[in-house]
């Protein structure tokens, strides 16, 4: 393993032990040459994934890209972590399980809206009007509205009025 602080390929692990989710393990590597210290985990894939773009494009599955969007849509909200990985650990099982290989980015986008949807109401919000690419706050209160349970639906926005 590459030392990220001086690029030695010469690390050793210190320290080896499974994640909270017995999904990985989290090893804790030092640099002999730099003396940095820095953690990586492994993790099994059983198949390379590839992402089927809208446009057509093709691009390998990057769980990195993954985890970074799910993040952004979390930001600032109260999730622990571990719930994070968890939903993560999911996806990708879920992904690498289905027997394809290439998977379009559309089936992606709808298994992360679920589990946004279970974890964080805002979060789930936040991540469709991106992935949704909404334009109009309609987009919202449509959403929104399919959010809220039918006792809530009067109290979420206030309706709207065809005289604006």
């Amino acid at each position: 393993m590459r030392c990220p602080y001086c690029g030695s390929l010469d690390t050793q692990v210190k320290d080896s032990r499974p994640t909270d989710d017995h999904a990985s393990i989290r090893r804790r590597r030092v640099c002999p040459d730099c003396g940095g210290r820095f953690t990586t985990f492994e993790r099994v894939q059983l198949r390379e994934l590839t992402v089927v773009k809208r446009s057509g494009r093709r691009a390998p599955f990057d769980r990195d890209k993954l985890e970074t969007s799910i993040a952004h849509a979390l930001r600032k909200r109260p999730v622990a972590p571990e719930r994070i990985e968890r939903m993560v650990n999911g996806i990708v099982r879920q992904l690498e399980s289905s027997g394809e290989a290439e998977v379009p980015s559309s089936t992606i986008g709808e298994l992360v809206m679920e589990g946004l949807k279970a974890l964080d109401d805002v979060a789930y919000v936040r991540f469709a009007s991106v992935y949704k690419n909404f334009r109009e706050a309609k987009d919202f209160e449509e959403l929104l509205g399919q959010l809220g349970g039918a006792e809530e639906e009067g109290t979420a926005a206030p309706a709207h009025r065809g005289d604006d």
